[in-house]
Formats: C-alpha cells, sequence, structure tokens
C-alpha cells in the first residue's frame, strides 16, 4: 500500500506598518512568479488589507491603483475628526466596498485572518469569520490615526498592539510553513532623525523632491490643526533636543512599541523564514510612494526565495 504524501501548507503572514504595508504586494508577486503559492494568508493592520485583497483574487487592481495615489488621492480619504482618532477612516472603506465588493472571509478563494485588539480588555481578537472589509477596517484602527470601530459587540483598535506580524494566528490556522513579512524591523527613532536619512533611503526622493515637499506640506497643515488645540510650549535652550510635534511623538511611540512587541513575540513564536524590508525612508502616512514600497518588498522576497524553496515547498508552474 503506497503511503499518501503530504504537503505542507504554507502560511504568509502580514505584518503591521502602515504606509509601508504596500510592500506586501510586492513580496506576494516574487512569492508568486517563484511559484509559492500561500494555503493561507493572515495579517495585522495594512498587512490585514492587502491580505484580504490577495485571497479575495485582487491584488493586481490593489497594485494598480496604489501606484496610481498621488498625495491628493491620499489626502481625499482624510475624513477629520476628533471622536476616537484624527481620521475616522470611512471614506476609505467606502472606496473599498466600491472597488473590492465585500464578502465573507468564509467565501475567499484562501483562507485568511486578521488581528485587532479590543480597546477594553486588551485582548488579542482572531477575525475569521464575516465581513472582510469589517475585519480589515477594524484591524487598521491604529490609535491615535483612525478611529475605533464596533465589531461583533467591542470596540476594536489595531491588531499590532498586540501582534504587529501575527505568527500565532497562521499557526492555529494549520499553517506548516510560516513566511513572515515584518515591516518594523529598522524603524527606532526614524520620526526624530532629522536630516539623517537611513541607508536604504537611496531610493526616497530628496529633501527638494516635489513629493517629498507636498508631503512635508501636507504633515505640517495636519500638525498645525491639532497643535492648534494644545497649549504652546516653547523651549528656548538651543542646547536642549527640540521637543518634537504631536504627530512625530505618536508615529515614533507606535514605532517603538511594535518594534519591540514583534521582537517579543518572534522570538517566543518564531517563523521559519523572516522577510524584512528596509522601509525606515517611509513615513507613517506615506501611502503616495507605493512603488518604492513595493519594490523594496520585492527585493527582499527575492533574497529569500532560495531559503524558502529549501523547505521542499511544492511549487506551482
Amino acid at each position: 500500500m503506497k503511503s499518501r504524501s503530504y504537503r505542507p501548507k504554507v502560511g504568509l503572514i502580514l505584518g503591521s506598518g502602515s504606509a509601508r504595508g504596500w510592500a506586501h504586494i510586492g513580496v506576494i508577486n516574487e512569492l508568486n512568479k517563484a511559484g509559492i503559492q500561500p494555503d493561507i494568508v493572515c495579517g495585522t493592520s495594512i498587512g490585514a488589507l492587502v491580505g484580504a485583497v490577495y485571497a479575495g483574487g485582487h491584488l493586481g487592481e490593489l497594485e494598480k491603483w496604489v501606484t496610481k495615489l498621488g498625495l491628493k488621492d491620499v489626502v481625499s480619504f482624510m475624513d477629520l475628526t476628533l471622536t476616537g482618532g484624527v481620521l475616522k477612516g470611512e471614506r476609505l472603506m467606502a472606496f473599498f466596498r466600491q472597488k473590492f465588493k465585500d464578502c465573507d472571509i468564509e467565501d475567499l478563494s484562501v483562507p485568511f485572518g486578521a488581528v485587532a485588539t479590543s480597546l477594553y480588555s486588551g485582548s488579542e481578537i482572531w477575525l475569521r469569520s464575516g465581513s472582510t472589509l469589517g475585519a480589515v477596517r477594524a484591524s487598521i484602527a491604529l490609535p491615535a490615526l483612525f478611529a475605533p470601530v464596533r465589531h461583533n459587540g467591542q470596540i476594536l483598535v489595531d491588531g499590532g498592539l498586540v501582534n504587529p506580524v501575527p505568527v500565532s494566528l497562521a499557526r492555529a490556522m494549520g499553517a506548516d510553513i510560516l513566511i513572515a513579512v515584518d515591516l518594523n524591523s529598522d524603524l527606532l527613532g526614524r520620526h526624530l532623525r532629522r536630516g539623517e536619512q537611513p541607508e536604504a533611503d537611496s531610493r526616497s526622493p530628496s529633501p527638494d523632491h516635489p513629493d517629498s515637499e507636498q508631503s512635508t506640506e501636507w504633515v505640517k497643515r495636519i500638525q498645525n490643526n491639532l497643535n492648534a488645540l494644545l497649549p504652546t510650549w516653547n523651549d528656548n535652550d538651543n542646547d536642549e533636543p527640540q521637543i518634537p510635534s504631536m504627530l512625530d511623538v505618536v508615529a515614533s511611540s507606535i514605532n517603538i512599541m511594535q518594534e519591540r512587541i514583534t521582537r517579543s513575540r518572534m522570538v517566543g513564536e518564531p517563523p521559519h523564514i523572516t522577510i524584512a524590508p528596509r522601509l525606515a525612508h517611509l513615513g507613517l502616512l506615506d501611502f503616495h510612494r507605493a512603488e518604492e514600497a513595493i519594490e523594496a518588498g520585492a527585493q527582499t522576497a527575492r533574497e529569500c526565495i532560495p531559503a524558502i524553496k529549501a523547505f521542499d515547498i511544492r511549487t506551482s508552474g
């Protein structure tokens, strides 16, 4: 009697990272080119968004859209609010409902799961059923940026608070080979290093690049609107470090939190392969710089393909 060969299930884990998350598109493209088709996909925050679109079979459409995004397009999705976060997120999700039709997670062509956090209990919430876009909206509710959402009787915020790279979810969903994409490996202090560029910044616009100037002006407008609500603190001691803006403090605090949590969780729950694009040159809201992020993801994924294939995964094609 012949023994039945067993093909290990490949789990693709897409981490949080705000605008850096477009790098996931480049990673998936390179895996597919190499014939590596994930059997399970899960993600946190922007990783949940890209993962859901991929699991629904629309990654190509997403890539075409994000690579055409300009700064004005990004700003058009910004619906300012002072209740729960700077942005309500309704315009963005309304667009996604129009562009990518919602369906239940159970009906996606690839098994999918997203991670969110219960604001009241701090519990890690795994979203594996019901509305796909509802799960994505909960998972991307980054504190202080996007307003929390009500979901199944709970108030949920970004899953990156508790599990930025959800290896544990992929394992629980039955994945044997765990491929994790970590977007937070080189971020600490990025928003506070004025005039200092990381090594990977050779692809980013120079300070006099039009996109860089527009991005700076956009962030300044948001900061000015928010700072108008706060008391002014002038520090006249030139020998002391400059007090950062509120958005810089929020962004750097999120970077610190996610980098530390990612490191801790991945020590206890190590994936087999970690793909870690160097993306520190991209800011929290640089969604209009998709081409840079996608290329960084693709380049790093290409370097990891031999290690992935060493697991004797049966590839397609």
